[in-house]
C-alpha cells in the first residue's frame, strides 16, 4: 500500500518492478492527500484502489485513514513522496511496517519542510560532495527512523537542485523496489 503526494514516480517504478516480476506483491491501494496527484493517474492507469483524504491530520481524517487500513490489511505501507506525517495512532498499529524514501543521505537534511527541491538546495548551499537517497523505516518524528539503504551520487560543483534531483531520483528508482523486495522477502 502507498501514500504519495505528487507525481507518483516511485510509486511508478514499484509498479513496474512488479509487474517485471522483479518483487512479488500486490499494491493494495493508493492514499493520497491531494486531488491533483499524478500518482492518483498512475493507479487508475493499473486498476489500483486509491483514496483521497484531505485535511489530513484532523481527527475525521485519522479515522478514515484507519478504516481505508483495515480495509486494505497492508503487510507494508510505502510513503513515496508523500508529505504529510502520518499519526501516531498509525504508527504504533504498524510498528517497523511504515517505510519512507528521502531524497538525501539521512540524518542529514531531514525533517519537517525537507523535501523535494528544498533537500537539494540545502545540499548544494551546505557545499556537500555527495548526496542520495535513503530508505528508512518511519517514527513519530521526521525522517528519524532506522535506515534501511542508501544510495549514494556524487554532487557536482556546477549542479542546481534540478539536476541534482534527477539524479537522486534515479537512485530512488532502484532502492525503493529493492528494499521492498527485501522485506517481503523477509516475512514471507
Amino acid at each position: 500500500m502507498f501514500f504519495a503526494s505528487g507525481s507518483g514516480s516511485n510509486f511508478q517504478a514499484v509498479i513496474d518492478a512488479i509487474q517485471n516480476n522483479e518483487i512479488e506483491a500486490v499494491i493494495t491501494g493508493l492514499i493520497t492527500d491531494k486531488e491533483s496527484a499524478g500518482a492518483l493517474l498512475r493507479a487508475k492507469n493499473h486498476q489500483i484502489e486509491t483514496k483521497v483524504i484531505l485535511n489530513f491530520g484532523s481527527a475525521s481524517s485519522n479515522e478514515e485513514l484507519e478504516q481505508q487500513l483495515q480495509i486494505w490489511n497492508p503487510d507494508l505501507i510505502v510513503l513515496a513522496g508523500f508529505l504529510r506525517k502520518i499519526p501516531t495512532n498509525i504508527i504504533r498499529q504498524y510498528p517497523d511496517k511504515i517505510i519512507n524514501i528521502h531524497p538525501a543521505l539521512l540524518p542529514k537534511f531531514g525533517g519537517k519542510g525537507f523535501y523535494g527541491r528544498h533537500v537539494h538546495n540545502a545540499v548544494i548551499e551546505a557545499g556537500e560532495t555527495k548526496s542520495g537517497c535513503t530508505v528508512h523505516y518511519v517514527n513519530e518524528e521526521y525522517d528519524e527512523g532506522a535506515i534501511i539503504r542508501q544510495s549514494i551520487v556524487d554532487v557536482h560543483p556546477e549542479d542546481s537542485a534540478e539536476t541534482l534531483a534527477k539524479r537522486v531520483l534515479s537512485e530512488e528508482h532502484k532502492a525503493l523496489p529493492a528494499v521492498i523486495k527485501q522485506i517481503l522477502n523477509q516475512n514471507n
